[in-house]
């Protein structure tokens, strides 16, 4: 894991601000990857670094990590968590390079579709039954979901919670504290 943080540090260090702007959110992406326990692929890494170098677009570097995995002849017993964490990478770099948001609940589920469009079936739907999810963090354990019937209240809430809340003169402590718990709600 330590290496893939470690792979564009000569951009994100020395580069120019175009390259820099862009390393740092493949780093993002990547490291986000990291936290579901998913690793990336080398062939992510090499496209990565021609968007970075400006070689291709986004939506090219997208597009060749579709067809990279739709082309592959030899499986490998990882390729099906890697090409999740690839094409989930890229969409993520795709989102953050936008700079935009939409904070709602309809936002947040558009969001949902962009960051998996491509990797599940049910990608930016909202679960119409009770799910549970084994969570390598927890050893294995579930994480205790909201009833499907109340996510979208929920969802309104919280979200009209955090537009509420004021970060101004807030301590970088008590930030991570309020987002951490922002989004673990």
């Amino acid at each position: 894991m330590k290496k893939d943080f470690a792979d564009f540090d000569e951009y994100i260090k020395q580069g120019e601000p175009d390259k820099k702007e862009k390393a740092s959110i493949w780093r993002t992406a990547i490291g986000l990857q990291a936290v579901d326990g998913l690793e990336t692929s080398d062939y992510l890494k090499e496209t990565a670094r021609k968007h970075i170098e400006g070689e291709i677009d986004i939506d090219e570097a997208r597009k060749l990590i579709r067809s990279y995995y739709q082309s592959k002849s030899f499986r490998e017993p990882d390729d099906e968590q890697k090409q999740e964490a690839d094409k989930v990478a890229a969409n993520i770099t795709k989102i953050l390079s936008a700079d935009t948001l939409d904070f709602s609940a309809q936002g947040l589920v558009a969001l949902h579709r962009r960051i998996f469009e491509g990797v599940f079936k049910h990608a930016g739907k909202v679960c119409t039954y009770n799910i549970t999810k084994k969570e390598w963090v927890l050893k294995g354990d579930t994480v205790r979901y909201l009833n499907w019937e109340d996510l979208n209240r929920a969802l309104d809430f919280d979200i009209e919670q955090e537009k509420n809340f004021s970060y101004k003169g807030i301590s970088s402590d008590s930030l991570i504290a309020h987002v951490t718990k922002f989004v673990s709600g």
